[in-house]
């Protein structure tokens, strides 16, 4: 398993980064010394920036992950044309053990995980006024990697069961050099739920309300309140979504359009990846625009099995857009920009979906929440709603961020001809580390 990143080379990465530059500058960046590294409240800031540029990996969340959740659960709602094999295979269901996106992946996410806990292991050094801070981050970008890995490469959680089918490795200390001890076997699923719940918890209680474009308390409680969602703990999902709305430090966007393609977090954002020039592209817009706005060809096309879900009138369809010969997501045509991953309208149909499921009315009725989406959209206020009319809301209102196939498993559908649980729909655990990690020999997922 490649969780052998040392402090040498995540230092590296971060004072390469522009986001750096508010923090101590260190020379020589080739050749820092790891205990330097960790030895000062500059520094360690300095390699707590740099999780949040490995965290904007294309092969994570500078897009990958979002768009390899849609790809498996297109169905006949997008098709992947493009050239590249590797989401060919993920959007065929046909992936191989050795796939560069499935592998990327996991290295990049035990990578940010390995920052974050060497963050952890030297707070000492942190002045007291900024510790929680510093703390909360490094538990939230940990959070979020475990939270994707153990959905993209295990079985998914069934709420009631015993939930002991394998996850992914947690790592909790830092790696520093190759021995024995980096040999770690997969835990179950459910002690990965239970670690990204821990963490995030505690996250929550020590991250400010505001925090520029890093984590935040708002941010924690979201993604809480989607980890909640996913096991199928509607109260508790509703209870943290309520949280955030409540908190009054976001506004939804006056209109769908705007919520998307800015350069800057919208009041709408509580959390999203930020690139300039200097980061590289925003992975959305490569694969899912055209050249016209800095894309590749139009890798993804929208088909009309997802577009005749709109109501004619709803202004989401207007942003659907015809480029190179097929219909493209309106959402993705900024080269740098944001990638919006936690947006404020995910809350309140998580509110509205478990107050409808729970028969109650936590900070506003489900109609009311319903409503608060579907009038954004331009459209007239229904009088009653149903758990349905809400699913529906959210298949188009988070259509193409990234839910897709997350939304199948928790919800037990199919994706075509594929149940939720069918085996192609999970990951391999990538050929290179089933290869380098004795403890994971038997333990690679089923199929492959």
């Amino acid at each position: 398993m490649k969780k052998i990143v040392t402090i040498l080379t995540c230092a590296a990465v971060m004072l390469l980064s522009g986001s750096c530059e508010k923090y101590l500058d260190l020379e020589p960046q080739q050749s820092l010394d790891e205990n330097a590294a960790l030895s000062s409240d500059a520094n360690v800031k300095t390699v707590m920036v740099g999780a949040y540029a490995v965290m904007r990996n294309s092969a994570i969340y500078g897009g990958c992950i979002l768009r390899n959740a849609e790809l498996l659960g297109a169905a006949n709602e997008i098709a992947w044309q493009g050239t590249y094999n590797g989401p060919r295979e993920i959007y065929n269901h046909q992936i191989i053990a050795a796939n560069g996106d499935v592998t990327d992946q996991w290295i990049e996410s035990y990578s940010c995980i390995n920052i974050c806990n060497n963050v952890l292991s030297a707070l000492e050094v942190v002045k007291e006024d900024d510790r929680d801070a510093v703390e909360g981050q490094a538990l939230f970008l940990r959070s979020l990697m475990y939270f994707d890995l153990v959905r993209f490469y295990a079985k998914p959680y069934e709420a009631g069961a015993t939930n002991s089918q394998p996850g992914v490795p947690l790592v909790l200390t830092p790696t520093h050099g190759v021995s024995d001890a980096n040999n770690v076997s997969r835990n179950t699923v459910d002690q990965v739920y239970a670690q990204v719940i821990k963490d995030l918890t505690t996250a929550a209680s020590k991250l400010p309300e505001e925090n520029g474009v890093y984590a935040t308390s708002g941010a924690a409680n979201a993604l809480l309140a989607r980890v909640y969602l996913q096991k199928g703990d509607f109260a508790s999902a509703r209870n943290a979504a309520n949280t955030v709305i409540g908190s009054g430090v976001y506004e939804l966007t006056e209109t769908y359009e705007e919520a998307f393609n800015n350069e800057e977090y919208s009041s709408e954002d509580i959390f999203a990846s930020k690139f300039t020039a200097q980061d590289g592209i925003n992975q959305m817009t490569e694969f899912w625009s055209t050249t016209e706005y800095g894309g590749r060809d139009g890798d993804i096309e929208i088909l009309e099995g997802h577009l005749n879900l709109y109501d004619p009138n709803d202004e989401r369809l207007a942003l659907f857009w015809e480029g190179n010969d097929g219909m493209r997501s309106g959402k993705w045509n900024t080269q740098y920009g944001l990638v919006n991953l936690i947006r404020l309208a995910e809350m309140y149909l998580i509110r509205a979906e478990c107050n409808q499921r729970l028969g109650t009315a936590v900070g506003a009725t489900p109609l009311s929440d319903y409503n608060t989406i579907h009038q954004r959209a331009g459209l007239p206020a229904k009088q009653a709603v149903t758990l349905s009319d809400i699913l529906l809301e959210r298949s188009l209102e988070l259509a193409h961020e990234g839910f897709k196939i997350h939304d199948i498993r928790r919800l037990k559908l199919n994706t075509g001809t594929l149940t939720y649980k069918d085996p192609r729909l999970i990951f391999p655990i990538p050929e290179r580390e089933i290869s380098a990690n004795p403890a994971l020999k038997g333990q690679q997922n089923e199929g492959y």
